[in-house]
């Protein structure tokens, strides 16, 4: 049974915290004296008159927990995604600067997902409201999963299982305190130190306050979106792309970990984590691979050569997708290495997107085993992470997985070869949008001209977007028959 008041109650609360962020960021505009005031106070009303519509429909809620079913938890994850996306784009449209919208839609979608793909071919005319709203959407993206299923909804009654089923954050969840709400606000905590340091360290190496504090937020929620055309390359700093390398580096970490380091001072517990070392190797080895390639192929010096692939593997191993040069220039080898990145994503538990490394580490210990069991068919060869046996469900579920996440980077390239787009670019607009990067592979690489896709590639690329972001099996359980069924 689903619990339609429960699911509209909820929604209800999360679109009239909607509408009042929309409204403190007409306070910004009034700040600057610029015209994008109108916008956000129109999406605002109307964000708060549907959010006080869906209250009263649920006004009546069973309050009492455990009321949500696992259906109900992974409805109210969707529709409150698309929901905020249609409410998050009106600013952008009421103002007149998307006019279209679907291209609103889009932009505020890349943002929501921290996709970072973006349709606007000048962001620096854009007033100072509206791109503090950009970047927001993506800092609210970033931890969105996280927060409003783990910190809001357990106000509600929602149960524990049903909110870990329906976040989806990776296979494996580090649970911080018995109490989810709890586990939520402490991971929130991490997430804003984050995000403060960020903006402290950039301010400090010379970025203004305003351009610091927008790269701070999309840089702790990996997504990517910039206050300049050039994105980082506009400041022309290595201690800034330094400064961003190493926030980058630290959002794509799960953050229960971070947490323990930064709280409980549990340095060890981090160091020897599986999924960590992981990270750290991959970004290690194709960090000296595209810097060996730069320093052999192109005219970078030594210390050119690392701090440009260290950036760049880095904005695309966390799909954080900021750039400092542009890499289309580079040997097609090389985008071919980056491409590799492109599925790989961080840590689960964190802000980024993609496969998440935690499933690569249990397919590859899959796989060696299978090479063992072989040669030794009688033997026992369970597959450990953290010295902990990895269940076969688990296992299965990563497999599964990956199958889906594959197939649905091949049906997205068929799509967009069928609209007309180039074979190269198709399948780096499939990969990025289901990444969760928005840089492609192809000649086009961070340059790709979004605004001039038919509009049935931007709603599809929305929906690739959402996919991968939920993480594949939320969104597509949803649209299953089964789903529905009463049972």
């Amino acid at each position: 049974m689903i619990h339609v008041k429960i699911i509209h109650r909820i929604l209800g609360v999360l679109l009239l915290i909607e509408s009042g962020i929309l409204l403190l960021c007409a306070l910004l505009s009034v700040f600057y004296g610029e015209d994008d005031m109108f916008g956000f106070i129109m999406a605002s009303l109307i964000c708060a008159c549907c959010g006080m519509t869906f209250m009263m429909i649920g006004k009546s809620a069973r309050k009492r927990e455990g009321a949500m079913t696992r259906r109900d938890g992974y409805i109210v994850v969707a529709v409150s995604w698309v929901l905020f996306s249609i409410f998050g784009s009106l600013p952008f449209y009421v103002s007149g600067y998307i006019p279209s919208f679907t291209d609103a839609f889009f932009e505020t979608m890349s943002g929501f997902t921290t996709t970072g793909a973006t349709i606007i071919q000048d962001v620096e005319v854009i007033p100072h409201g509206l791109l503090f709203w950009r970047s927001l959407t993506q800092w609210i993206g970033g931890l969105g999963i996280v927060f409003f299923t783990v910190a809001v909804l357990p106000i509600f009654g929602v149960g524990e299982v049903q909110l870990f089923a329906a976040e989806a954050i990776g296979p494996t969840r580090n649970k911080l305190h018995p109490r989810i709400s709890i586990s939520g606000r402490w991971i929130m905590i991490v997430y804003l130190l984050i995000t403060v340091l960020c903006a402290v360290s950039l301010r400090l190496c010379g970025m203004g306050v305003f351009d610091s504090i927008n790269h701070a937020l999309t840089t702790a929620a990996t997504g990517g979106f910039s206050t300049k055309n050039a994105s980082i390359a506009y400041f022309n700093s290595h201690t800034i792309e330094y400064v961003i390398t190493f926030f980058m580096f630290l959002s794509g970490i799960n953050y229960g970990l971070l947490f323990f380091v930064a709280f409980r001072g549990q340095i060890r517990k981090l160091i020897e984590d599986t999924q960590f070392k992981w990270y750290v190797m991959f970004l290690i080895l194709f960090t000296a691979i595209v810097g060996i390639g730069l320093f052999i192929s192109t005219p970078y010096n030594a210390s050119a050569s690392l701090r440009n692939a260290l950036f760049h593997v880095t904005a695309i191993i966390t799909t954080t997708g900021f750039t400092s040069t542009d890499y289309t220039l580079w040997p097609p080898f090389i985008w071919m290495i980056l491409g590799l990145c492109f599925y790989f994503g961080a840590c689960a538990g964190s802000t980024t997107g993609g496969m998440k490394i935690i499933r690569i580490a249990v397919l590859v210990k899959s796989m060696r085993n299978e090479f063992n069991r072989i040669l030794h068919p009688n033997a026992v060869l369970p597959v450990r992470i953290n010295g902990k046996v990895i269940p076969p469900s688990t296992r299965q579920s990563v497999l599964t997985f990956s199958i889906f996440f594959f197939a649905l980077v091949f049906i997205g390239w068929f799509f967009y070869l069928a609209i007309g787009i180039d074979i190269a670019e198709a399948y780096g607009i499939s990969l990025s949008c289901l990444s969760n990067i928005g840089l492609t592979i192809g000649y086009h690489g961070c340059n790709i001209p979004w605004s001039d896709m038919p509009a049935i590639g931007k709603w599809f690329s929305t929906f690739l977007m959402l996919i991968g972001r939920l993480e594949v099996f939320s969104v597509l359980l949803i649209i299953t028959p089964a789903f529905w069924k009463h049972n």
